[in-house]
């Protein structure tokens, strides 16, 4: 099996590590299933995993085998795809059944489906049970080959943060604010969140996006944004009672705007890290400007168990698809898929300013 594993402290290091490459080189415990991981999407995403993958726990979901000498600085960034068990030791579990959920950068993964039933099972590894619920849950999908996989690989982790995010501000009541200003606004995190706003009947804020000059035309034409900006161009951002969602991690560009707003930047939302290599940045004297005490990190997988809970599990799925519905069918518009074959395309770790769709059936 090759791992495609980054080094923990530096997510420009990676390598690819063998240990097995056909199912009969892996032995299954009572209840365990073997399935290799046909494709997945590779996004920007994801190099926030990566980047804030101790903090946040996201290199415990899959330990990569270690060769001897080494260190424990090793790990596996996960990423959303499609897998086919290729091997059976649970009666409820067939081979060739496919499921589409989290899984590692690598050929094979061992996997002790719980809780099965004829949507979806929870993986039981040990080693996940104190993980967050929504990372552990996977969709099954039977055999064969659904349509749109790659769209749904690409859109279905972040769409399904675009939507936590509107219901989250639709849910404090924009904080009181007159605009929602939305940098990286050309990452497709931020494309869903701007599209579930410009959807909301009634009264809203206006919907502004922060973007690189280079990127202001592609934003306008995706339709979702109201009024779009270049980072050149700070000066145009309107400075009245404002909620930020930052998708980019530049302290630099976000300092910039807290600064600029004051007393009129109500909150920030802190989401992702298109910008994760901040180490030039972060010393620049606008990062000084950050208002830390009206901002803080906003963790989906929360507002998920949070809204199951209180909606049902079933209810809330409902919405979700929904929006994930209208939201593939507007990216048909704007969004083009590129697709790489192999592992090894993956090195280094990409900056991924682009969405990849890896085809692991070459990997």
């Amino acid at each position: 099996m090759a791992e495609f594993q980054t080094h923990k402290n530096d997510i420009t290091k990676t390598r690819l590590v063998d240990v097995g490459n056909q199912p009969d080189d892996f032995t299954l415990a009572d209840g365990e299933i073997l399935v290799k991981v046909e494709r997945f999407s590779f996004t920007a995403n994801n190099v926030t995993y990566g980047a804030v993958g101790e903090q946040i726990g996201y290199w415990q979901f899959f330990p990569p085998h270690l060769t001897d000498g080494d260190d424990a600085d090793w790990g596996i960034v996960p990423v959303w795809g499609f897998a086919e068990i290729v091997a059976s030791n649970n009666p409820d579990m067939k081979i060739g059944e496919r499921s589409y959920g989290y899984f590692p950068m690598a050929n094979f993964l061992k996997m002790l489906p719980v809780r099965v039933s004829d949507e979806r099972f929870v993986d039981g590894a040990p080693h996940r049970a104190e993980l967050p619920a929504v990372y552990n849950s996977y969709d099954r999908l039977g055999a064969g080959q659904p349509q749109n996989d790659n769209l749904r690989a690409l859109l279905n982790p972040l769409y399904g943060t675009s939507f936590c995010l509107c219901d989250a501000l639709q849910e404090e009541n924009y904080r009181d604010a007159e605009q929602v200003v939305i940098l990286s606004a050309s990452s497709k995190t931020a494309i869903g969140l701007a599209f579930g706003l410009s959807q909301i009947d009634g009264a809203r804020p206006a919907i502004i996006g922060l973007t690189s000059p280079a990127n202001v035309g592609f934003v306008e034409k995706t339709g979702s944004y109201d009024t779009v900006i270049g980072y050149d161009d700070l000066d145009a951002v309107p400075n009245i009672s404002s909620v930020l969602v930052d998708m980019s991690g530049n302290r630099a560009v976000l300092g910039a705007v807290h600064g600029a707003l004051g007393d009129n930047m109500h909150w920030c939302h802190n989401v992702g890290l298109t910008h994760w290599d901040d180490s030039e940045t972060k010393n620049d004297p606008a990062a000084a400007q950050l208002i830390a005490e009206r901002s803080a990190m906003f963790f989906a997988p929360g507002h998920i168990a949070r809204r199951a809970k209180e909606w049902g599990a079933l209810d809330f799925s409902q919405k979700v698809a929904g929006f994930l519905a209208d939201g593939m069918a507007h990216a048909g518009g704007w969004l083009d898929v590129h697709e790489t074959q192999g592992l090894e395309a993956f090195r280094p770790m990409p900056k991924c300013r682009y969405s990849s769709v890896g085809r692991a059936s070459d990997l």
